[in-house]
């Protein structure tokens, strides 16, 4: 037993919270030195999950012309059809809160099960076109059917896959590197709005989840995703348009949804959203203060503001680590 945990559990003694036979039997447990293989096996299976769609799509590259194409569709559509039955078959069934499979191997195959799905809708409208040239549909239908999958079998996995899916919906890249490396951005305006609206419309459904207690346990991602896109949108917009009205508008965005994550943060205990709610905000403040001094003439006292940005960013960063200490402490009042 490490030295931080005797000291957590001499404080809870101390505090009264545990008696003094029941210091003594999780000193004896954490003595005898047992570990838990949960995480490490999940990620061999996550990985292994990847590995096998990945291996699907690397078959049908380099033996599309062999192999055919109705033979590959079919060979797709027999594994998702297997895979579904044996998620169905062992599911609990639809329930508004948190539910999990007895046999967490279950959990994987309908990740599997799911991506095999968007690949198989993927190369059906490649290659036989279905939907005609309304190419929306075919991100449409699989994001449709990862959020059904995601809500009937409680899988964030699977989940995270239809928020993707809905922002490629209204045009959007939800990386960062895609975000901010996207010309489409820069050249229509629109699609930054658009990034906002979806960023909105993620907080409102978690609002109204909240209010339902319909798997609430989803709203952190669905705060993450709305986070980084409206920051990064809005930061890029910042950097790239130049008219007083516009730039002013997604500054005022970008404060707000500042504040907002701010006060989500703490509701939710989420120190990831804290983090990069604050590195977003830097970002934007850096952004705004430039924009403002570039207005100014420092000819005069070039030296000086030269020699305060060092402090400058020094401050920034001491500031930064006892905002971080701060929450911690606050969570875990």
């Amino acid at each position: 037993m490490n030295k931080f945990d005797v000291q957590a559990t001499k404080a809870l003694l101390d505090k009264n919270l545990i008696t003094e036979n029941q210091y003594q039997e999780i000193s004896s447990y954490r003595n005898l030195n047992i570990f838990s293989l949960n995480a490490e096996l999940k990620l061999f299976l996550y990985l292994s999950v990847l590995l096998f769609t990945s291996g699907i799509g690397v078959l049908i590259y380099k033996n599309i012309d062999s192999i055919g194409h109705i033979a590959i569709l079919s060979l797709l559509l027999i594994v998702i059809a297997v895979c579904f039955y044996f998620c169905f078959k062992n599911s609990k069934g639809f329930q508004k809160s948190e539910a999990v499979f007895e046999n967490p191997v279950l959990e994987y195959l309908v990740l599997a099960a799911n991506i095999l799905t968007c690949i198989f809708i993927g190369y059906l409208q490649f290659q036989y076109k279905p939907f005609g040239t309304h190419y929306g549909l075919a991100t449409l239908i699989p994001t449709i059917v990862s959020f059904f999958c995601a809500y009937y079998f409680d899988n964030k996995s699977v989940l995270a896959i239809a928020i993707t899916g809905l922002a490629a919906y209204v045009g959007l890249s939800v990386t960062p590197q895609d975000l901010l490396n996207n010309t489409n951005f820069y050249e229509d305006q629109t699609l930054s709005y658009s990034a906002i609206m979806l960023s909105v419309l993620l907080i409102v459904w978690t609002i109204y989840s909240s209010r339902i207690q319909l798997k609430t346990h989803f709203n952190i991602l669905y705060l993450t995703f709305a986070l980084h896109i409206i920051s990064i949108a809005t930061i890029s917009s910042l950097i790239n348009y130049f008219e007083d009205i516009v730039w002013l508008l997604f500054a005022v965005v970008l404060a707000a949804s500042s504040y907002y994550f701010y006060k989500v943060s703490h509701e939710y205990k989420a120190i990831s959203l804290y983090v990069f709610m604050i590195i977003y905000a830097y970002i934007g403040v850096n952004i705004f203060l430039f924009r403002i001094l570039s207005n100014i003439d420092f000819s005069d006292i070039w030296m000086l503001f030269v020699l305060l940005l060092p402090a400058y960013f020094i401050g920034s960063i001491i500031l930064f680590i006892k905002l971080i200490k701060n929450f911690n402490k606050e969570i875990a009042a």
